[in-house]
């Protein structure tokens, strides 16, 4: 089937591609920045059209010859009234095309009860579905609740609360009943819908097999990571002081933040279950569930890595994990810089030896492995033991991942690139830390002045022994 996605740089839609592609279709793609998709490894099996929802002409242009579009564009940045407009005047742009094209859309919507005091954003997600439908386009409107997946916004917001905050001060948002969906089963949805033979403006709602409390969907997810967590209640806390709560105490920013908690305060939960006569084969999972399989993304392997990033250090947080990047440009070749980061430990060291002496003496006193100061001669393999690190993945003359399983509060990687330029070629050091709890976050920024220091030599070391290298054989 000819199917074109939008949103496709957002969270469902950059999930969805690669799952219509698995199911052999023909998949274009709307978006304003074709930049932004470079680094997905899809991107080269799909159709690329650049414009914007409100261009009727773009749109047109994406449009043509397709059966199915999905509508995933949702506007999240600014005030109320800034992304409902947006929102909507998108949405009119875009159902005008598809009714003259003649073409189905396939839209993700928000559940909440229209006959209820409906807050303005789920009002909004409601109102964008009409709009879709406004000038008589054939619409799937599937109404959802939270998504339960690594890097659904609320999903996050669940895992850096629950992470960061043992005791955890709670306005009534926090115990107002929702339906959580875990990511596999919106999918799900979303593809089974193109089997549905559908003509005017149909509304679906899905959710998970639970109905739970955003508090409950904490406390959830603390059992899940082995977290104790007390909650109190208080009686007055508004949307937006929650929002600053929740940027003060998680990477999440306030803009972002805002139309989440005010969202939570209206029930998102599943007045029909009409779902289950049109999808009978959709059995949705539980929340703890939805959940074990979220958490097993906390890895770097599931991360798209931006080469189009420039800065020389970065640091960010992405799906709970703490991410430091360095680069160096380094006067050798792939090759060269490949066998550098490779030679690394055992009797070759790394920087600041008795640093990693040390760190793996205390390691030791805490009941583990310690430093092994062993490594294997030769190249290096999937599983091989490289001090206190583990190979967890190697791509010759491109990657190294290494896993430490040394004691800490949570999980720590260290991941080594070479990226070609030519002539001068550049050296990518990136490490990763999910911490386990606030003990994780305590830990981490203790030794931050620390890391910092050890780092950005070893990154330095690894550009010296490439470049020497490359002396030697000119």
């Amino acid at each position: 089937m000819r199917i074109l996605v939008t949103g496709v740089t957002g969270y469902i839609g950059s999930n969805l591609v690669p799952q219509l592609l698995d199911d052999g279709h023909d998949v274009s793609v709307l978006v304003r920045d074709p930049q932004q998709l470079e680094f997905f490894e899809w991107v080269s099996k799909i159709k690329i059209f650049v414009g914007d929802a409100r261009n009727k002409d773009a749109v047109d242009a994406a449009l043509n010859e397709v059966e199915v579009a999905y509508y995933l564009i949702h506007s999240m940045r600014g005030s109320s009234n800034s992304f409902h407009h947006d929102d909507i005047k998108a949405a009119e742009s875009f159902g005008q095309s598809a009714a003259s094209n003649s073409v189905c859309i396939i839209f993700l919507g928000a559940l909440g009860n229209p006959d209820s005091l409906l807050t303005s954003h789920l009002k909004s997600r409601h109102a964008t579905g009409k709009a879709l439908a406004k000038f008589s386009a054939d619409v799937i409107e599937l109404r959802a609740g939270p998504v339960v997946g690594a890097g659904s916004l609320p999903f996050e917001m669940v895992r850096y609360l629950t992470e960061r905050v043992p005791i955890m001060i709670c306005p009534r948002w926090v115990f107002t009943q929702v339906q959580p969906i875990g990511l596999g089963d919106a999918l799900e949805y979303l593809v089974s819908s193109l089997n549905i033979s559908q003509q005017g403006h149909q509304v679906i709602e899905i959710g998970g097999s639970e109905v739970l409390s955003y508090g409950e969907m904490m406390t959830g997810y603390a059992k899940e990571r082995g977290l104790k967590r007390a909650m109190i209640r208080v009686p007055v806390l508004t949307p937006r002081l929650s929002s600053y709560w929740v940027h003060w105490v998680t990477p999440l920013k306030a803009s972002f933040a805002r139309p989440l908690v005010e969202g939570l305060r209206s029930e998102v939960v599943l007045r029909s279950k009409d779902s289950q006569q049109i999808f009978p084969r959709i059995n949705p999972l539980g929340y703890r569930d939805s959940v074990r399989i979220a958490l097993q993304d906390l890895n770097p392997d599931k991360l798209n890595y931006n080469p189009l990033a420039r800065s020389k250090f970065s640091k960010s947080v992405q799906r709970g994990m703490i991410v430091e990047t360095r680069k160096v440009e380094v006067n050798a070749t792939v090759e060269e810089i490949f066998q550098a980061f490779c030679s690394l430990g055992g009797s070759s060291g790394w920087y600041l030896n008795w640093g990693w002496r040390l760190r793996g003496f205390i390691d030791r006193i805490f009941g583990g492995i310690g430093l092994r100061k062993g490594r294997p001669d030769g190249m290096l393999s999937v599983g091989d033991a490289v001090d206190f690190w583990r190979v967890q993945s190697i791509e010759r003359n491109s990657r190294l991942l290494l896993r430490a399983e040394m004691k800490v509060p949570g999980n720590a990687w260290l991941e080594f690139r070479v990226i070609a330029n030519g002539e001068t070629n550049t050296l990518v050091q990136q490490s990763y830390f999910a911490p386990k709890g606030s003990f994780g976050i305590i830990y981490w920024y203790a030794l931050l002045p620390i890391h910092r220091i050890v780092f950005d030599g070893l990154a330095k070391r690894v550009a010296y022994l490439a470049s020497r290298k490359h002396r030697s054989l000119t």
